[in-house]
């Protein structure tokens, strides 16, 4: 059976899982999971501002910055069951350093990604790598797939996506079969490729064997991101073929990762599925195919860049304007320190923003804080921004239309439903078999699983216990 079927048809699956904040990008959505919290709680707002850290290299690695946890605030679903149980055992895997990082908080522990055409971790967490990462990664199995092709894994009539739309992937090699890179450099460019999800599993699989996951008699947490979705998503669009190939070949992939753990670890196994953020379509799909109003946004990036050359010109020091997914961040109390009026600044940028085609809303600090409960959008940015953080303007798009950097690929960030929607879905003993029609956030997710070990959070959370998943355990 393959691996979302089991989550559907055996598990207590939600048809309305949300990341219900704005900024819909890999690092606070990673952060919310296991967290119980916002990123207006865990500090983790964009990507840009998540685990890089030069003061912890990557092994292995001399041209990269660096990743850590520093920025992450609080506490995680680990550290509640170290409070109870100091020797719980933890492994985190992830193609992406954000992916494996966040899920586990500020905790150190056996937390690797990809980096470099293989495995690693950074010195936050170790000055070396243990044998059996050092043994994985000397297999170089990825290698015997240099110069083959990514063809469709089932016949051509199962796909009802077309193979022929010129906006995808760049423009450039659209149609199947796709050729695989030869082998001086498939190890650093197979994260563009479905066999990467395939890889991280068999990674993963190395690590629960070698540190006896799961083998004591308390439970022990394994979490893993699978970040090719993403990747070919990026590249392709969420309606391409190539899509659907990857979902179903992950499919196959899970299924036959369930059932190797299932033989490795004896107790009871509790699954959960969900996503670290949804995805729009192609703005250029919309209009050719579905013949909506649909765009690319992209003159935030020239604003932040416009202001920053500005500011440093005139006090010849660095101020940190950067655009991200509508938001426009700044130290702004250092711009406050040399005499700008900040606020009457943030007023102007936004005037000129929301009159851009395809922005729903746009907020300053001050209308935010001014902003009904009633307003959804403002809600988003709320469970978004921390108190302490440095920004200018904050906007959401229409429907249909995406914060882009120029390039033809698949976007999230934009807030609309599209970016916020992932599954959440939890199998295991005692878990009913049931499909609920209702909301449920990814912040919802660690307060459940704390549920169902019989462990308390040691903070105040933003999510709630799933009362689905865990009644049927009440009653056993």
């Amino acid at each position: 059976m393959g691996g979302f079927r089991r989550f559907y048809d055996e598990g207590t699956e939600y048809s309305r899982g949300l990341q219900d904040h704005a900024s819909t990008e890999t690092a606070p959505g990673h952060s919310t999971v296991l967290s119980g919290r916002d990123p207006a709680h865990t500090g983790i707002v964009t990507n840009s501002r998540g685990v890089p850290d030069a003061s912890a290299p990557v092994l292995g690695m001399m041209d990269t910055i660096g990743a850590s946890p520093r920025r992450f605030r609080g506490t995680t679903l680990y550290d509640w069951m170290r409070a109870r149980d100091p020797d719980t055992r933890v492994l985190s895997v992830s193609r992406k350093d954000r992916g494996a990082i966040f899920p586990i908080g500020r905790a150190k522990g056996n937390v690797y990604w990809y980096a470099g055409g293989r495995f690693t971790t950074s010195r936050y967490y170790a000055t070396a790598l243990p044998d059996w990462v050092d043994a994985f990664n000397a297999r170089n199995g990825v290698v015997r797939l240099a110069g083959t092709t990514w063809s469709l894994s089932r016949p051509d009539s199962a796909y009802a996506e077309p193979d022929s739309l010129w906006f995808e992937n760049g423009g450039a090699d659209f149609v199947f079969p796709h050729r695989l890179p030869v082998a001086d450099s498939i190890a650093q460019r197979i994260t563009a490729y479905p066999w990467m999800d395939s890889l991280t599993l068999a990674f993963a699989l190395d690590g629960v064997r070698a540190l006896a996951l799961g083998r004591r008699s308390a439970p022990d947490l394994l979490a893993l991101s699978l970040s090719t979705t993403d990747a070919v998503g990026h590249a392709f669009g969420p309606d391409s073929r190539e899509i659907h190939d990857q979902l179903l070949r992950l499919d196959g992939w899970l299924g036959q990762f369930f059932d190797s753990l299932a033989r490795l670890v004896p107790g009871g196994i509790v699954l959960v599925l969900t996503g670290d953020h949804g995805v729009s379509p192609l703005p250029e799909y919309e209009v050719m195919l579905r013949h909506e109003k649909a765009g690319r946004l992209g003159g935030g990036g020239a604003i932040a860049a416009r202001l920053e050359t500005a500011f440093e010109r005139r006090y010849a020091m660095e101020f940190g304007v950067t655009f991200e997914n509508g938001l426009l961040s700044a130290d702004v109390e250092a711009l406050r320190a040399r005499g700008v009026n900040v606020d009457s600044l943030s007023a102007a940028l936004a005037k000129q923003v929301a009159a851009w085609p395809g922005v729903a809303a746009v907020y300053t600090p001050a209308t935010l804080r001014a902003a009904p409960p009633s307003d959804s959008a403002a809600g988003l940015w709320k469970r978004t921004l921390p108190p302490d953080y440095g920004w200018l303007f904050a906007a959401v798009t229409r429907p249909h239309y995406v914060w882009s950097g120029g390039s033809l690929g698949g976007e999230h960030g934009g807030a609309t439903f599209d970016d916020l929607w992932v599954p959440i879905a939890f199998v295991g003993p005692g878990i009913a078999r049931q499909h609920v029609d209702r909301e449920a956030r990814t912040v919802d997710i660690a307060p459940t699983l704390a549920a169902l070990l019989g462990i308390l959070p040691t903070e105040p959370l933003d999510g709630r216990v799933l009362s689905e998943v865990v009644s049927g355990i009440a009653r056993r």
